[in-house]
């Protein structure tokens, strides 16, 4: 769903900037047997050699190369091996649900019987994040001898400390960045910590997912078994049967799509697209209306990923988890069919939320003149839907956001989305140090993050975020700007373009390539009361094209930048421009 349009003076026009080409690298690509407009889209995106483009699992960064995979799996082939029982800490999003499943599902083909084998994940409502010591009391109802945290546990410290204090022991899979302590970073102190994150690791790709890491704590495990002589390589587990979940993960949490992710990802949807997937992933195509033969990272993160995270926003996330997990096609379809519900009633949600988002900026911004921060708190927001609504506001605006919402435990409960330029977490450790018992607790990324706070510091910790964006980020930063892959040719606006297009993975840091070029329009009309459909002449040939979510007419001579895609109606393909913005 797209965002409302903003108040004149606040939603800009973006100023349209090209990729730079290194000449030299796209026609090295071509010359390699690169298709010339992907050699040119590839070359303004990083890629220098066509090494980079082989997505093969032979050229994954090898799991001993992770500091703390080879411990770990030692510790997990030893648990296995004494039929000692294992509880997962899971995470309420999707990429620790997706974890949570991989986990459940790799230990299982690694040895592991269903008695071993067991999970927590937090109510969000209640628990908090991470594992807390009220999480590790809910996992000693399972008897467990290990835990093991995905997708959390990094920040940790008096959760971990608390499990080994009754005698567990723990490993933390994790991708996030460790806590601040008076002294520098501070660690939990598990017996074993697996995080690209953690200081002294020198693993190239640092934006694994939650999943990813997991994935290759498996990896790992594997090798120890073979080791072991628990099976010799002939014979051993398949877990590429599992990169349909890891592609899923590591797409819906919107890490950076580095070679070794882009890789993850395009193995996962070449099993998807031959039909090699989960039940429960099957199941989320079917209830998205989405096909698997024509899976696309796009449907990882726009269809299948909210309807997982859905569940972990409003209800429990063990619905998601047990779509993951389940062998069995009807409960798989049972199960996608409450989270598309679910997701239904997050809509519903946000879109309120919203409404109320937009009356508060009128209020904020009276000249609509965004400050270079934006708090906002309603006593009707709902928890699991913040970071939804500030990322959407992030978009907007372009602006660092934090959306507020009230706990069970009275506390607020603030979700950031930011900017290129502005460190979420960072900025949020300079509040901590400025205001030193204004955040009960934070943690995150660079561009999204969360804290808590009493309510009654949330005019301070309003004042603090703006003052540290003020000093970190320069006017034309608050300027948007939206890179362009510039025009396309005549010659590649058709299907097949489109289809190649699709099937390559594009994401965060490797964004999908979106054309510039000069229009005329010939008509203009509102469908859907909020989305703008036009006709348009290119290069001497009308086109149809539409802009979602934007009401406002265009001028009759136009520069837009636009997707290309194919907008499929009762069995019929039809091309069609997708406009992201126009420009005088």
């Amino acid at each position: 769903m797209t965002a409302p349009d903003a108040p004149a003076a606040v939603a800009a026009t973006p100023t349209l900037r090209l990729r730079d080409v290194p000449p030299r690298v796209a026609f090295a690509l071509e010359q390699a047997g690169v298709h010339p407009l992907l050699a040119r889209l590839f070359a303004s995106r990083g890629v220098r050699s066509p090494d980079e483009l082989d997505d093969g699992l032979a050229r994954l960064l090898p799991p001993d190369a992770l500091k703390g995979t080879v411990e770990a799996a030692s510790l997990l082939a030893d648990a296995i091996i004494r039929n000692e029982r294992l509880c997962v800490v899971a995470d309420y999003d999707c990429d620790g649900a997706t974890a949570c499943a991989v986990a459940l599902r790799g230990l299982a083909m690694l040895g592991a019987s269903a008695d071993q084998l067991h999970y927590v994940v937090p109510d969000r409502q209640v628990h908090g994040y991470g594992l807390t010591p009220a999480i590790v009391d809910l996992a000693m109802a399972h008897r467990p001898d290990v835990l093991v945290t995905v997708d959390n546990g990094i920040a940790s410290v008096a959760g971990v400390a608390h499990a080994r204090a009754l005698g567990l022991r723990v490993l933390v899979t994790d991708h996030h960045l460790p806590a601040q302590g008076a002294d520098g970073v501070e660690l939990p102190d598990a017996n074993v910590i697996v995080n690209p994150s953690q200081p002294g690791c020198s693993f190239p790709s640092k934006s694994l997912a939650g999943v990813g890491v997991m994935f290759y704590v498996l990896l790992a495990l594997r090798a120890e078994l073979r080791a072991r002589g628990a099976f010799d390589a002939s014979a051993q587990p398949r877990l590429d049967a599992l990169l349909d979940l890891v592609a899923l993960g590591t797409v819906a949490d919107v890490v950076r799509l580095d070679d070794n992710n882009r890789r993850l990802v395009a193995q996962g949807l070449k099993r998807v697209r031959a039909g090699r997937m989960q039940p429960g992933v099957a199941a989320l195509f079917a209830a998205a209306g989405r096909s698997p033969q024509r899976a696309s990272a796009f449907d990882f993160g726009f269809a299948l990923g909210p309807r997982i995270n859905a569940a972990g926003r409003l209800s429990d996330m063990t619905l998601g988890i047990e779509c993951l997990r389940t062998d069995d096609p009807a409960r798989a379809a049972a199960l996608a069919a409450q989270l598309d519900a679910i997701n239904r009633e997050r809509r519903e949600v946000e879109a309120g939320m919203r409404e109320q988002a937009e009356a508060q900026l009128e209020r904020l911004m009276p000249a609509g003149e965004a400050p270079p921060a934006l708090v906002l708190f309603d006593a009707a927001f709902h928890e699991g839907v913040v970071g939804i609504v500030a990322g959407r506001l992030k978009d907007r605006l372009h602006r660092p956001t934090f959306v507020f919402a009230r706990g069970a435990d009275g506390l607020l409960k603030g979700s950031g989305r930011s900017i290129a330029g502005f460190h979420l977490r960072d900025a949020l450790d300079l509040v901590a140090k400025r205001q030193p018992r204004l955040l009960v607790r934070f943690g995150g990324h660079a561009m999204a993050a969360g804290c808590t706070l009493a309510e009654d510091g949330l005019d301070t910790f309003a004042a603090a975020l703006q003052a540290v964006a003020r000093q970190w980020l320069l006017p034309e930063a608050l300027s948007r700007s939206m890179a362009t892959d510039g025009p396309l040719e005549a010659e590649y606006f058709n299907a097949t373009t489109v289809r190649q297009l699709d099937d390559q993975v594009w994401g965060q840091g490797f964004e999908a390539p979106v054309f510039c070029d000069q229009v005329q329009v010939l008509q203009q009309r509102l469908v859907g009361e909020k989305h703008l459909k036009l006709r348009v002449r290119h290069a001497g040939v009308v086109r149809d094209a539409i802009w979602f979510g934007h009401a406002e007419p265009v001028p009759a001579q136009v520069r837009l930048a636009y997707r290309l895609s194919l907008d499929e109606f009762q069995g019929q393909q039809r091309l069609q421009m997708v406009v992201e913005a126009a420009v005088e």
